[in-house]
């Protein structure tokens, strides 16, 4: 009896023990695959300069697209992009001060007729139906259209305001892909899925050799 009794705990603290290790080597496993995975979306370049007209900002946005983004792009769904830039100034004493705020809306979509891409840019939000006032390319690629969407060169974010000398600015840059946008169905569905959640930021600190 003694035996027995003996030998079913062994058993049961073996098997508990294989158990804490499967389950550990999968945390593990999995911990790495989440590490090699790259970021799909990365600022990879953001410069300011300034004119007599106002503060300007360039970026270059690295973008790869997950599949399953793309395939709702071929399937003639509109995917919307924002880029947001804000010029603060440090307060060591509160909240840092908001001196100018500036947003670009992209929508991206296929054309099944024409066999193109369009690619409409504006400073409001744009509609899947009214596209309001926005500026228009088409492209005869995805590649060619993402392009332009990782591109944003000499961008106002700005108007000519006096900057305080003795005070410190920094713009803080922000990409995301707007899922808020979406049809209402696409909304619903990828509630949960890791792929939709495109977005990153950047912070430039403005000094003379970073706006000229």
């Amino acid at each position: 009896m003694i035996t027995t009794v003996f030998s079913t705990h062994c058993l049961r603290s073996a098997r508990h023990s294989l158990a804490f290790w499967l389950v550990c080597v999968l945390i593990l496993f999995g911990a790495q695959s989440v590490r090699a995975q790259p970021n799909p979306v990365d600022i990879a370049q953001l410069r300011a300069s300034r004119a007599e007209d106002g503060l300007f900002l360039t970026a270059q946005i690295r973008l790869e697209l997950p599949s399953i983004v793309e395939d709702a792009l071929q399937k003639g769904v509109a995917v919307f992009f924002v880029a947001e830039a804000e010029l603060l100034r440090d307060r060591w004493y509160w909240y840092d001060s908001k001196v100018s705020a500036a947003t670009r809306h992209m929508r991206l979509a296929y054309q099944p007729l024409t066999r193109r891409w369009r690619l409409n840019v504006s400073p409001e939000p744009i509609g899947n139906v009214g596209l309001g006032v926005s500026f228009s390319q088409n492209f005869d690629s995805l590649e060619d259209a993402l392009q332009a969407v990782q591109r944003i060169s000499n961008w106002k974010i700005a108007d000519a305001v006096p900057l305080a000398s003795d005070a410190r600015y920094y713009v803080e840059f922000r990409f995301r892909l707007d899922v808020s946008q979406l049809p209402r169905p696409f909304q619903i569905g990828v509630v949960g899925q890791p792929e939709w959640n495109l977005a990153a930021s950047r912070s430039l600190r403005l000094t003379p050799e970073n706006t000229q």
